[in-house]
């Protein structure tokens, strides 16, 4: 709110001139809010990725949608929002039960979001896939060969 100097003859003072600019904030975002966040630092925060700068590259990578929708870093989330991430081959659908711009413990992380049952089912389905499938290059014998480790290394895609 700006005091003016019209307003303040009104309202019955002789205004100072340290009062002629004294604003009063409208909007939630200062230090002390915690009412909405950037995805990049509640991705940190929750600790989905171990550096901020490894979270900032999956949401400009186009890994991170929020509400069905590609968010770029500066993104602010509220509680409520549905997330949809990619961690490594993971994908995730988590909804914000919590904000947080600083990474604390684990246990506390873990109450800033709640995954969908969807999600989880299809998690623990791949975990159990990747459990009980064979290694690559299980099927060629004992030791292998020399041509035989290319293939692998081909396969692997180390080469």
């Amino acid at each position: 709110m700006f005091i003016g100097l019209m307003q303040a003859e009104h309202e019955g003072f002789a205004p100072m001139p340290a009062m002629l600019f004294v604003r009063r904030r409208t909007r939630g975002t200062g230090r002390g809010s915690m009412e909405r966040v950037r995805i990049d630092k509640w991705l940190w925060a929750a600790r989905f990725f171990k550096t901020r700068s490894a979270a900032t590259e999956a949401v400009n990578g186009g890994r991170v949608h929020v509400n069905d929708a590609r968010a770029k870093p500066a993104k602010e989330v509220v509680v409520g929002d549905t997330i949809g991430l990619t961690v490594g081959a993971i994908p995730w659908t988590v909804v914000v039960t919590g904000i947080a711009d600083k990474r604390g413990s684990a246990s506390v992380a873990a109450t800033l979001y709640a995954e969908t049952p969807q999600s989880r089912a299809e998690r623990e389905r791949r975990n159990a896939d990747r459990r009980f499938a064979r290694p690559v290059g299980a099927d060629l014998g004992a030791r292998p060969t020399k041509r035989d480790r290319r293939r692998i290394d081909d396969v692997r895609g180390r080469r």
